[in-house]
């Protein structure tokens, strides 16, 4: 078994490493504590206390705050429940006319705006752009991953974490609680 040290696995993160190395790593059978690194190197990066539990992205993490479980930003910006898709806390820039798509697309390539829209999430806290859908009109927003943290722990990783929670999706609770609420 295979194992790497942590700066070489920090060069594998930010694109640093030759072509030909990153092959022979990918190629080659997973060091058993490459995801301890990876997250240890996350976490070193970030200014905020609370501990990464699983990367979803480049800027966004989830991470254990207390007894929760939430989606955080790079910034230090939180989304709430990981369990709620975090693109209904975000900023959404859209892109819907023929005008605004022109902006990205150049001639034939151009979707046709009454069947499409783009949609830019944006980090509130920092003005990170997190994610680009091209959905049809009137889709909800996708929510792309939502990880079954306890049984990750437990049976792949062999270290559960402490105050299971239920895994479910909680994003329509979220968007019924704004009828009644006012938002």
């Amino acid at each position: 078994m295979p194992s790497y040290e942590i700066s070489e696995i920090e060069r594998l993160i930010d694109g640093d490493l030759p072509w030909t190395r990153v092959q022979e790593i990918m190629k080659d059978a997973k060091d058993v504590d490459r995801f301890d690194k990876w997250v240890a190197i996350l976490q070193k990066r970030v200014s905020w206390k609370e501990t990464i539990l699983l990367p979803l992205t480049t800027a966004l993490f989830i991470v254990r705050k207390g007894r929760a479980r939430i989606v955080k930003c790079r910034c230090g910006h939180e989304f709430g429940d990981y369990r709620v898709n975090w693109k209904l806390s975000a900023l959404v820039h859209v892109r819907e006319t023929e005008e605004q798509l022109r902006e990205i697309y150049r001639g034939t390539e151009q979707p046709d705006p009454s069947w499409i829209q783009i949609r830019e999430y944006v980090c509130p806290g920092c003005g990170t752009q997190l994610e680009v859908e091209a959905v049809p009109r009137g889709c909800p927003p996708d929510f792309e991953f939502l990880p079954d943290l306890d049984t990750f722990y437990r049976e792949w990783l062999g270290r559960p974490l402490p105050d299971e929670v239920e895994f479910t999706d909680r994003t329509l609770d979220t968007v019924r609680g704004w009828g009644t609420t006012g938002r």
